[in-house]
């Protein structure tokens, strides 16, 4: 296989290939594009329009024009270039950028984790690694805070919810805006034609995009980055045309002189404006959230050489065009392009759309799975649309919801001046949040003094508050829209994250104990029957109160018994060869065994890959080992999870063999959550009513574990919060 494919395939996530070739990386960065760049390469659509789209108008010495010009360059240089490229990439979590990969670093280094059944051996895991600086007393006492005041770990997770549900907000203004944009383009050379039309033209095209979602973006993906590349190329060429032909002056606005007097010559209307200038940066924060697909020099290197230069370029043509066709604010960008290239550019732009909008609905996909990794969102279906690339996934249900909702801002705004304004408000929430993240990264994880902490905090969050404010002045015009899906989404996910935590404290506190487990074996007649037992519950330790009231109705268990908790650990991903850890539960002759199976929060937790052959295995492999003294008589073959014999195994090791020939039973909890009769109203309805609803329609451990219903024995049991 040709070195770059495989290191394509296989993803920097897992830093298979820590020194990469040049050749490598810049195949990696011309392959960036077209998955990192989509969503912020279409920004030159619609962000002159929406900055101008208030009682802000164009005067005859272009101060308006400059001033907005230099707050774009500006915020693209200081948010995209010094933030993100030079100083946020560098906080990676094992190659991974995002929201939750920062968070992951503090949970690591903090022990902020809300995550269950958290144990002392995962820190021994190869991806748990730390910093071995010593702390300096700024970290310490901000680890200390932290733990003497646990409300501020839920209120951290909650201010990552916000961040994470602002980007699903993200996941459905996108589509809408950078479609709607590209599509209303065609009403320059046909003037007669209604925004309806072109709605239901948007419309069409997102119907399809959504459609095709289930096959997979791996068959199409290697057209991503020519589109991007050929778009880049095609806006950079008409920028530079318009600078030459229409005022070669413009490059003043390079000054930042021209922010100050836009803002002292226009006062609360240019402020005002600024809601639309932040649309110049949407897109930035995928391009560290996407980091782990690549490696952070190669997006770099995309960046600095290619994207960068194009979009300053096509801005400054842009801001020369207006400069001499005021009137033709509107329709700026489309009216800037010369008359003979128009409709190739006017393709490449559509084509750019749809790009866009697929990168920002795989990484909402993304999102979604790591929600659930971490408790914080309903199990749902997760397909593996390739064989070959890791990560590429769909998830029907939020693939069907986002659809219905981009259609619904589609129709029911059909304004890109309104969807402009929900979008701006989204991607600032989001930077916030990263911007006050890498301010507690700075301090406990870099170990560096407050000062630089807060200079960071200073300069990038001031910028971005600004924004916000601007932003939020416009709720009433399109900027509820993602307030509200924040909302729903952070309802969902509090509920859940809250109703999980309470069914496993209940499960703690029910914990059964071996010794009186044992004790009422003879009063209850208790007989063990051939077979092994799968018993699924999430405690890494004791065991499960299911366990308990399973054998007080039916006193009979089977001949080799595993508890089995599948449990989500603080990294981005865990390697196969330390996923499972076997323990032994009582003595040898009970034939018990406790497996841990630990996954990363971007690791896809699905065991179709014959769960029930490995976990047997590595069953035989710890029973082979854990006695030294005794003389190892026979070899263990394992291939593909297919069990090999070769002369004969010892005793246990024939006993778990020929309990496996018997059969396997898959023995799962269905916990029933109520509120208790004093819980106030709010809880009841949480718990009672959305904690049930989604506890009934989500789905259920057996289908994920592609379990036989002959197979599965389920028991419930109910508890109070």
């Amino acid at each position: 296989m040709n070195p770059s494919h495989q290191f394509l395939e296989h993803g920097v996530s897992h830093q298979n290939l820590k020194r990469t070739s040049c050749a490598n990386v810049l195949t990696l960065a011309y392959q960036s594009l077209g998955v990192v760049y989509g969503d912020l390469s279409t920004s030159p659509l619609y962000v002159y329009k929406t900055s101008f789209s208030g009682k802000l108008s164009l005067k005859e010495d272009d101060e308006e024009i400059l001033g907005v010009l230099s707050f774009i360059f500006w915020t693209f240089t200081v948010i995209a270039l010094f933030k993100y490229v030079f100083i946020v990439m560098s906080a990676h979590d094992n190659g991974e950028g995002g929201t939750f990969a920062l968070y992951s670093l503090l949970c690591r280094h903090a022990k902020l984790s809300m995550l269950p059944n958290q144990q002392p051996a995962d820190e021994d895991l190869s991806a748990y690694s730390t910093e071995d600086s010593a702390d300096t007393w700024q970290s310490s006492r901000l680890k200390l805070f932290f733990e003497k005041h646990p409300r501020f770990q839920k209120g951290l997770l909650i201010f990552v919810l916000l961040g994470t549900c602002m980007t699903i907000g993200d996941g459905v203004i996108t589509p809408a805006i950078s479609v709607f944009s590209a599509v209303s383009g065609v009403q320059v050379k046909i003037n007669q034609l209604h925004d309806n039309y072109v709605a239901i033209v948007s419309c069409i095209i997102l119907v399809g995009l959504f459609s095709i979602q289930h096959h997979g973006t791996h068959r199409v993906a290697f057209l991503f980055a020519p589109v991007v590349a050929a778009w880049l190329l095609c806006i950079s060429g008409v920028g530079i045309y318009n600078i030459f032909r229409w005022n070669r002056q413009v490059y003043r606005a390079l000054s930042p002189i021209y922010m100050y007097r836009f803002l002292k010559t226009n006062g609360m209307e240019g402020w005002l404006s600024l809601s639309g200038v932040v649309l110049s940066i949407t897109g930035v924060e995928t391009m560290y959230a996407d980091m782990g697909h690549f490696s952070a020099l190669s997006i770099k290197i995309a960046f600095t050489c290619l994207v960068y230069p194009c979009l300053i370029l096509a801005y400054m043509g842009e801001a020369a065009f207006l400069s001499k066709h005021h009137y033709d604010i509107k329709r700026s960008f489309y009216k800037a392009i010369p008359e003979a290239v128009f409709w190739p550019v006017f393709i490449v732009a559509t084509l750019a759309a749809v790009v866009g909008s697929q990168a920002v609905i795989s990484a909402t996909f993304s999102i979604i799975s790591q929600c659930c990794a971490l408790n914080c969102f309903p199990r749902v279906k997760i397909v593996h649309t390739s064989s070959k690339i890791y990560g590429q996934i769909y998830v029907p249900e939020i693939n069907w919801i986002l659809m219905c909702l981009c259609l619904a801002v589609t129709i029911g705004l059909r304004d890109t001046n309104m969807m402009g304004h929900a979008y701006g408000l989204a991607i600032m929430t989001v930077m916030f949040v990263t911007t006050c993240l890498m301010t507690l990264v700075i301090i406990i994880v870099w170990k560096k003094g407050i000062i630089k902490a807060l200079s960071c905090l200073l300069l990038f969050g001031s910028i971005e508050l600004l924004y916000i404010s601007a932003s939020a002045c416009k709720i009433p015009e399109g900027g509820w829209i993602p307030i509200l899906l924040s909302i729903i989404f952070m309802g969902v996910m509090f509920t859940w994250n809250y109703g999980t935590r309470k069914k496993h404290q209940f499960d703690v506190e029910n914990k059964v104990s071996l010794s009186k487990m044992l004790s009422l074996g003879p009063c209850l007649g208790m007989v063990r029957v051939p077979g092994i037992g799968f018993i699924f519950s999430n405690l890494a330790s004791g065991i499960p109160a299911i366990f308990g009231h399973f054998i007080t109705n039916l006193p009979a268990f089977h001949q080799v018994l595993v508890f089995v908790c599948a449990k989500s650990v603080q990294v981005p991903h865990v390697s196969e060869n330390e996923r499972l850890v076997i323990s032994r539960i009582g003595p040898k002759e009970f034939h018990m065994f406790r497996c841990i199976v630990r996954y990363g929060y971007k690791d896809m937790q699905q065991e179709n890959y014959n769960f029930e052959n490995k976990l047997v295995s590595a069953i035989i492999q710890f029973v082979e080992t854990e006695d030294n003294a005794e003389e190892q008589t026979n070899e263990l073959t394992i291939d593909d999870g297919n069990i090999n014999m070769e002369e004969s195994y010892k005793a246990e090791s024939m006993q778990i063999l020929k309990a496996k020939e018997s059969g396997v039973t898959y023995i799962i909890g269905h916990s029933y959550a109520e509120a208790k009769k004093s819980s106030s109203i709010l809880k009841k309805f949480g718990i009672d009513i959305v904690y049930a609803f989604l506890s009934k329609n989500c789905r259920d451990p057996d289908i994920m574990l592609d379990v036989a219903h002959t197979s599965l024995l389920e028991v419930g049991m109910a508890y109070h919060v």
